[in-house]
């Protein structure tokens, strides 16, 4: 069954998906889940890639494992990270694109109200 028909949650589950939505809502941490979908990646390769800190990015790297976003595999003395659920790259693409469509329309808001601001003559349609 989907979400769209019209199935009913009770409060516990709707408490996992708002915590699920938090970890997404740093972008530190999308940051991280962008980088880790060209594959596996080390903490050294992280920090560079994300410009964190050590610190900062283990931090988050703790936070998306303990989400069941991310896998931890230790290789010798370094630690890999990738994406248990690739879905997580559907749902930022599809965030992304919503986001783009809003920025679009409140741009072609404003520029209609600069036209209408620089020829008072014009009238709505």
């Amino acid at each position: 069954m989907s979400v769209n028909e019209s199935t009913q949650f009770d409060l516990t589950t709707l408490a996992f998906v708002a915590d699920y939505f938090k970890v997404f809502s740093e972008s530190s941490r999308l940051h991280i889940v962008h980088c880790l979908q060209s594959g596996p990646m080390n903490v050294m390769e992280l920090t560079a890639a994300t410009g964190l800190g050590q610190a900062n990015l283990s931090k988050h790297l703790k936070v998306l494992t303990h989400a069941g976003i991310l896998s931890r595999q230790t290789k010798g003395t370094s630690a890999y990270y990738e994406i248990i659920d690739p879905s997580v790259f559907d749902f930022c693409e599809l965030a992304c694109h919503r986001i783009g469509d809003r920025l679009q329309q409140q741009a072609e808001s404003f520029r209609n109200l600069r036209t209408a601001e620089l020829n008072p003559t014009l009238k709505k349609e």
